[in-house]
């Protein structure tokens, strides 16, 4: 098996850290930007993208602040994502930033991946 690399991509996001929770840690939430479509049985997800799937389990999650889930696949089996949400109060600012895994050779994609995803879900707010 080829080792995976953890990464951390930061995303500003104008949202509420409540409704950014709500997107993050909900299926309704999580298939409007994340996967086309996303199936939760108590804490197990199942995420469907195109034609591939992955399955995760909710292992940890503080509302409003973040929330982990570790793949359940073969392939990524016990290696977590996570998604936390900063909030500077002052400002009123947020970002939501990810730490996920990926193979060094196809890191850049991962991350682009990553970018065009939240990307989805900063044009839901005009960011």
């Amino acid at each position: 098996m080829t080792p995976l690399h953890k990464f951390t991509l930061e995303f500003p996001i104008k949202v509420s850290p409540r409704l950014l929770f709500t997107l993050i840690s909900t299926a309704e939430g999580l298939a409007r930007w994340f996967a086309d479509r996303v199936n939760v049985n108590e804490d197990e997800f199942h995420f469907e993208w195109e034609g591939s799937s992955q399955h995760a389990r909710l292992i940890e999650a503080k509302e409003p602040e973040y929330v982990r889930f570790e793949w359940t696949d073969d392939f990524h089996e016990g290696f977590s994502l996570e998604m936390h949400i900063n909030h500077e109060p002052v400002s009123g600012e947020s970002a939501l930033v990810v730490s996920d895994y990926s193979e060094a050779s196809d890191m850049e994609f991962t991350q682009m991946w990553w970018t065009t995803q939240v990307g989805r879900l900063q044009r839901m707010f005009n960011n």
